[in-house]
């Protein structure tokens, strides 16, 4: 693709016509970031069980109810590119939202309280390229289970494009989770 010409690249609008009209295989999920289509494979049961983890202490103990939904698709804000089509491994919301009764396969991130992902095949998109975007739409809590450096990080404090703020330990440890979650996230069973 480098060496395409400016061009020969697609129109903004063809690439997101491309993207939503896009068949992917079963077990596959594909998601539109920074201009590029990028499609992933079914994650391992290690990523599975740290996801069913989070949401079990979410949801049980988390100051305000949360819902959570995994693999929403989620349109946000793009920087200079079209509208991104990021799909969280979690999205939790404030349950007295019900922000995903009713929303379409791509709903805005509007009202979203925390994303969240576990690295797999492309660690270095979630700890960047994704977490610009996740910031550039306000989202206010960025939660990361970064499996290949053995660390939980929570970013907080969206503003021009970035996080403001990071809270990070070693897998094992305990991870304060700011308001509306309130508590801390215990992470020994991630290892």
């Amino acid at each position: 693709m480098s060496a395409m010409t400016q061009e020969a690249m697609p129109a903004e609008s063809d690439l997101l016509e491309s993207f939503l009209a896009l068949e992917t295989p079963a077990g596959f999920k594909a998601e539109l970031v920074e201009g590029k289509i990028v499609v992933s494979p079914t994650p391992d049961g290690d990523h599975e069980d740290c996801i069913s983890t989070i949401i079990r202490a979410v949801l049980t103990t988390s100051k305000v109810p949360m819902d959570a939904s995994g693999n929403k698709g989620l349109k946000m804000p793009a920087g200079g590119s079209p509208k991104n089509h990021v799909i969280p491994d979690i999205t939790f919301a404030p349950r007295e939202l019900r922000l995903f009764r009713g929303a379409p396969s791509w709903m805005p991130s509007d009202g979203v309280a925390m994303v969240v992902e576990v690295t797999s095949s492309r660690p270095s998109d979630d700890r960047t390229v994704k977490r610009h975007c996740y910031a550039r739409a306000g989202i206010p809590l960025y939660l990361i289970v970064d499996r290949s450096e053995g660390q939980v990080l929570v970013y907080s404090g969206p503003s021009d494009g970035d996080y403001l703020h990071g809270a990070t330990v070693a897998l094992g440890e305990s991870l304060p989770l700011p308001e509306p979650f309130g508590f801390a996230l215990e992470t020994s069973d991630f290892l």
